[in-house]
């Protein structure tokens, strides 16, 4: 069972030797089989990388995320096929109606008000958690009445300051980015492995994003960061931190009933996500967790 996210934080080379990764510095070398891994984080602009690990790791369908020189997450590799039905997969989420994409999208929304609620709770905003619970039912189809973007703004407020903006350059946002920025691979990782297409969203549909569909299912899980930034963060955003969130799919949450690792809760999420916008399940049918 692939669970562990592997760092790379210095100068080295990579490559793939009879089923590991292998990690080879001037002074020491490490093996790790690719079925322990779920996701590699490059971390250092001189690491090298060979063609056959990037295969290997593609058919292993483990996420390969590149982060700049300030260790910044700014591109990922994923599997061009991640399942053997990709092409029913494809036509299937092509086929995908308004109404279905508009139900799903307000459930989403939903769930992810309730989850910024809770950690509003946590943190004694009461007033503004109760307001963003009794705004869960204003929540409409599509989200019409974009309770989303009303959420977010009462939510960052109470969580951050009023004096907080998501583009000043801070510990605070280059902190969230980055977490995000893992969450949206792992998220990506389940929709490419069970064979859809990540730019082809539900509500995301910006020409540019190559990762739409993910943006969407990735939304619930988004409160989970800010409260890992809230606990931990420094006065700077340190390795130590960025360990934190970078191995945030070991994280034990609460699911239907039983404690699971993140990485199986964004599985099944996204599978039932999936089911629903198939019509296979009931949209009601997609639960949210509990931390």
């Amino acid at each position: 069972m692939a669970f562990r996210t592997i760092f790379i934080e210095s100068k080295c080379r990579c490559s793939y030797q009879g089923g590991y990764l292998v990690v080879r510095k001037t002074d020491d070398t490490v093996k790790i089989h690719l079925s322990e891994i779920s996701s590699i984080i490059l971390q250092d602009t001189q690491v090298y990388i060979s063609a056959y690990l990037l295969s290997e790791l593609a058919k292993s369908k483990i996420a390969l995320i590149v982060a700049d020189e300030k260790c910044n997450p700014v591109g990922q590799y994923l599997p061009l096929y991640g399942a053997h039905n990709t092409s029913k997969r494809v036509s299937e989420q092509l086929a995908w109606g308004e109404p279905i994409k508009k139900r799903v999208w307000q459930q989403v929304v939903k769930e992810k008000i309730r989850q910024q609620a809770r950690l509003l709770e946590e943190q004694e905003c009461l007033a503004q958690a109760r307001t963003l619970m009794e705004g869960i039912s204003e929540v409409r189809s599509g989200d019409t009445t974009n309770r989303e973007a009303w959420a977010a703004r009462i939510y960052f407020s109470a969580l951050f300051g009023r004096d907080f903006s998501r583009e000043a350059d801070t510990p605070t946002n280059a902190a969230l980015n980055f977490g995000y920025a893992v969450l949206l691979s792992m998220v990506s990782r389940e929709i490419v492995s069970k064979g859809y297409l990540t730019q082809c969203g539900i509500c995301h549909r910006n020409e540019y994003n190559q990762f739409n569909l993910a943006c969407d299912f990735m939304e619930p899980f988004r409160p989970l960061i800010d409260y890992s930034v809230i606990a931990n963060l420094g006065v700077s955003f340190d390795a130590e931190m960025r360990r934190n969130l970078g191995s945030m799919a070991c994280w034990i949450v609460s699911y239907k009933g039983g404690s699971y690792k993140l990485s199986s809760v964004v599985s099944l999420y996204v599978r039932d996500c999936l089911a629903a916008l198939n019509k296979d399940i009931p949209v009601s049918a997609i639960e949210g967790f509990e931390r």
